[in-house]
Order: structure tokens, then sequence, then C-alpha cells
């Protein structure tokens, strides 16, 4: 069932599913079709899907795909890093080794899947530039002439 949402120009969109569109975002594929690449390199967006044509330059992730990184990372090495420090007796230098490494191996893995998510679950909710109408935050305001003396 494909439900509709208004514009205030009156024109009819039909829903897009932010599921879909995340999972797709996850696997950094074009949240409209699936098909075309969302990155062009690690974490720089294409403009525009080369298989469908949708404009995915319209987002703005912004720093919260680090945050997000940050936050799954950091509870999983911080529960693993407690679970073996009670469960065995590492010597000190393979904690200094271990924990490090696998910090900045799994922040790498998983940045660019976030991001795309991020961006997919915008382009699904036609957040920012994504919105047919424009996004009137991204707009700067016009700054009116000074009167003439």
């Amino acid at each position: 069932m494909q439900t509709w949402s208004e514009t205030p120009k009156g024109e009819t969109l039909p829903k897009r599913d932010w599921k879909q569109a995340m999972g797709r975002g996850l696997h950094c594929r074009c949240p409209n079709c699936n098909e075309g690449k969302m990155f062009r390199s690690f974490l720089k967006v294409n403009p525009v899907c080369e298989t469908c044509g949708e404009r995915l330059d319209g987002h703005r992730a912004d720093d919260m795909p680090p945050y997000i990184t940050i936050m799954i990372v950091g509870h999983i090495i911080v529960a693993a890093n407690l679970f073996f420090e009670r469960a065995a007796e590492w010597p000190m230098w393979w904690h200094m080794a271990l924990w490090p490494t696998l910090t900045i191996i799994m922040t790498l893995a998983i940045m660019q899947p976030v991001k795309g998510a991020l961006i997919a679950y915008q382009w699904a909710l036609r957040m920012h530039a994504f919105d047919p109408d424009g996004d009137i935050h991204a707009i700067p305001a016009k700054v009116p002439e000074p009167a003439a003396p």
C-alpha cells in the first residue's frame, strides 16, 4: 500500500520507506534504486546516482556519522575491554596494542555505512535539500539593500 504526503504547493508525493532506504544506505547504495554507488571516495558522496539519476548531494550529515560511530565503537570496545580485563591476565603491552588497533579498524569499517544510512534516512523523509520545495534553512536569507541617503 502506498501512502502519500502533501507538499505546501499542493502536490502529492509518494511516501518513501525509511527502513528500506536505510538498509540500502548501509550497503552504500542509492536509496532510490539500490544499484548506484552512494560514495565516489571513502566519505565523499556522489552528487547524482549514476544509475537512476537521483540527486544525492542534498544531505546534511555534518557530524552525525562520527557521533554514531563513536557510540557504537565505544560501547563495543569498552565492554570487550572490561570483560577481558576481568577474564584474563594479559600483560599491559597486549592491551596497549590490541584496543587502539581494534578501535581504529572498527571505526574505519563502519563510518561509511553509518553515513550512508543517515543520508538514506534524510532522503526517505525528504529532509533538507531532498525536499522538492527546498530547504528554507539551507537558502541564505536575502539581506535588504541599505536605503539611499
